[in-house]
């Protein structure tokens, strides 16, 4: 989103073009829903626990962030045949942020949908070869096909809400929800969509890609000690705790939202989206900081405006000490960090969505969460973190920044609407 060319700084130029979050959904380890997340936070709680699944006994790591509510609860017999575990939890949290935000009465050629995924429907791929496997291809779910679909979870989003101006879905690792977000802001700017349904989602607590990310020596081992395994930017992490979720915002070009009396969580102020071409798994700091100066740039800010920064810390020894780096180098000392994925755990393609949640709810609340599991921070990390209580902020503008394999940098800038 970057300003580099005429026709991107006419559109910003023209009135009422500002881009607005006027609705926010989630379903996350701490909750069904925003509030419950956001509460659970401020409390300090953990959403990590073991897997009881037979399974995992099997595995090196045996704990996970599984979501607060199976999101099959929230769908009939018929959809649930019909829907990826990762597509019902996009739903839901998809249905949270449309009555969220009112809901907007839009002409559906000027609604749009964004919905990014790091894995997609990796369990219904995984489900229906054991039972072609064990049963033969006539036990194969006809519905198969639109459930491991990469696009089938932003497929079905457009279907519940009757979206005609276009539905997209970025794929780009962990960064997934957070792109999507930067796209639908790109969606309004450019005069496509009045208002853009954006996100991510994914659940894929799973024995291989669990034992995937074991043999890369990704996640944390400490099966005895669930709620103490997720550590961003403690001297003692080891690795992320994998989780599942879905996180959804309604975003709306300025002059739609104000004209129909939308309330406005906050503005959606620009977005930097750059990648490494550096290594497929390890951060590169310059692309972070790339990342970080076009989000400011883009929002016509400074980093000393920036008075909070919503980390994207999954707890790995390299990957925290890179942000570090990154944040420091391009906005200073000075921002409160917090990293919720200490309770949340990792939920991979929607963490930057439900993260960019959580920053506006710091926003609104001035408010930030405290990291939990932080007891003394690592080498090379030199933020201002909150640990504890929950400490109280004055600032109008944030940032929340998302990662992910492949060298994606995407950060999203925030300020009060």
């Amino acid at each position: 989103m970057r300003r580099t060319t005429g026709e991107t700084a006419r559109s910003r130029s023209r009135p009422g073009n500002d881009v607005l979050v006027t609705g926010m959904g989630a379903t996350t380890p701490l909750g069904a829903g925003v509030p419950g997340t956001w509460d659970g936070l401020l409390a300090g709680r953990s959403g990590i626990s073991p897997i009881t699944a037979p399974w995992a006994t099997r595995l090196p790591v045996r704990i996970a962030g599984g979501m607060a509510q199976d999101p099959y609860d929230e769908v009939d017999r018929v959809q649930r045949r019909r829907l990826d575990r990762s597509q019902a939890a996009a739903l839901a949290a998809a249905g949270e942020a449309w009555s969220d935000a009112g809901p907007p009465e839009v002409e559906p050629e000027r609604l749009a949908v964004v919905v990014g995924t790091g894995i997609g429907g990796a369990l219904t791929i995984l489900d229906q070869h054991d039972r072609m496997g064990e049963h033969g291809r006539r036990s194969v779910s006809p519905y198969t096909i639109p459930r491991l679909m990469p696009n089938g979870a932003s497929a079905v989003v457009s279907l519940l809400l009757g979206a005609r101006a276009g539905t997209h879905a970025p794929t780009s690792a962990c960064a997934s929800g957070a792109e999507a977000i930067a796209v639908g802001a790109l969606l309004i700017r450019a005069g496509r969509a009045d208002v853009v349904v954006a996100g991510g989602t994914d659940a894929c607590i799973h024995p291989l890609s669990l034992g995937a990310f074991a043999q890369m020596r990704a996640l944390s081992l400490r099966n005895d000690a669930p709620d103490r395994a997720s550590r961003p930017f403690d001297r003692q992490r080891d690795g992320f705790v994998m989780s599942e979720g879905a996180g959804m915002v309604v975003l709306e070009r300025g002059g739609f939202a104000r004209a129909r009396g939308a309330r406005v969580h906050a503005a959606l102020a620009g977005a930097g989206v750059t990648s490494d071409a550096h290594d497929i798994t390890l951060p590169d700091v310059a692309g972070q900081v790339r990342a970080i100066e076009e989000a400011l740039r883009d929002a016509e800010l400074s980093g000393s405006d920036i008075g909070h920064v919503n980390a994207h810390a999954t707890g790995t020894l390299q990957g925290d000490v890179a942000e570090s780096r990154a944040l420091t180098a391009a906005v200073g000392h000075h921002p409160v960090v917090t990293a919720p994925k200490s309770a949340t755990g990792h939920l991979l393609g929607a963490s930057g969505a439900v993260e960019a949640i959580l920053t506006v709810r710091a926003l609104q609340e001035s408010l930030v969460p405290p990291v939990r599991n932080l007891e003394k921070a690592g080498d090379g990390i030199e933020l201002d973190l909150v640990t504890g209580l929950p400490r109280k902020i004055d600032t109008a503008a944030a940032l929340s920044t998302s990662f992910g394999f492949g060298g994606h940098n995407v950060v999203l800038a925030f300020t009060r609407g």
